[in-house]
């Protein structure tokens, strides 16, 4: 099993050098809008689109050859997400620049990072702490991103590919050494060990969020024409701000768990939920209680669990 962990670095900038990463930013984004609007909107194949439009970018935008292909992978990245969510690639901004081997490099003897910009190729001290450094320390990536924050500061997100250890067969552990934990709604999860989530507060919450949802979807089927935009605008950010939420909770449970199991040597053992909607969804009940069943996502814990246990071992 491989894992991917994107280790974030904060780069010694000064003011001449930050002004050729705009420059490269901007370009990078200016190249990303052009691909996009002289292919085909169907056309997501990296390769098919860099024969159709590599010479063309970079003697239009004077990039090299790979940030040239980084921008291509790019677009069609991105294109893919929209296809997913049955949206159209809406524009590129420029706040960041994804970079491969040929274009990146790290060095651990002085902790540095050398990126190719538009017209050189310049080296930045990593401001980092012993996090970074722990997970740096004796690796060789290949790939990272180059951001810019809304406050001004420049980060470099290095990937480290890494093979992950095998997670251990519950069923061989010893029983004493097994941290049972039980998913529900009126406790989103509760331990063999009586730590425990209350649900209830969440479920105050999700109710609000539904309650609000109803009101604009009503209003956006029979306001004006500037209402109903307006009104699905706001759908579209209350949809995004409730996903935020459920992720938020489901990160801290799973932090929590993971932690207790470490300290104390044991391993995990969680209900087993698959089916569990098909099956009560056939019996009898109110629209509320189906959509409160139906609306929390216990997979989702589960695969949070499954990468912090993967990422502390």
């Amino acid at each position: 099993m491989l894992q991917i962990l994107t280790i974030s670095c904060k780069l010694q900038v000064n003011p001449e050098v930050a002004r050729k990463i705009d420059a490269t930013l901007m370009r990078f984004a200016e190249a990303c809008e052009w691909i996009n609007a002289n292919t085909p909107g169907s056309l997501t194949n990296k390769t098919a689109m860099q024969a159709l439009v590599y010479k063309d970018v970079r003697a239009k935008f004077g990039m090299s050859a790979n940030l040239t292909i980084q921008a291509v992978r790019r677009v069609c990245a991105n294109r893919k997400t929209a296809k997913q969510k049955n949206k159209q690639v809406k524009g590129f901004k420029p706040t960041s620049v994804s970079y491969d081997a040929r274009i990146f490099s790290f060095r651990e003897k002085d902790w540095t990072v050398s990126l190719t910009l538009l017209e050189c190729r310049e080296r930045f001290k990593l401001l980092i702490g012993n996090y970074q450094r722990h997970y740096l320390k004796g690796q060789e990536p290949t790939s990272a991103t180059l951001v810019k924050k809304q406050s001004g500061e420049y980060y470099i997100q290095i990937q480290i590919e890494s093979d992950a250890p095998e997670i251990q067969d519950t069923e061989r552990s010893r029983s004493d050494k097994v941290l049972g934990v039980d998913l529900g709604r009126t406790d989103i999860a509760s331990t063999s060990v009586g730590d425990s989530w209350s649900g209830q507060q969440i479920t105050k919450i999700r109710d609000h969020y539904a309650k609000l949802r109803a009101v604009l979807q009503q209003k956006a089927a029979k306001g004006t024409r500037s209402s109903r935009r307006r009104c699905r605008q706001l759908l579209a950010r209350l949809s995004g701000k409730e996903k935020r939420f459920q992720s938020w909770v489901n990160h801290n449970i799973s932090c929590r768990l993971v932690d207790k199991a470490a300290s104390n040597g044991m391993v995990i053992a969680l209900e087993d939920l698959t089916g569990i909607r098909e099956r009560t969804n056939k019996e009898p009940r109110p629209n509320i209680e189906r959509r409160r069943s139906n609306s929390w996502a216990f997979f989702q814990l589960r695969q949070l669990l499954t990468y912090k246990c993967v990422v502390k071992v």
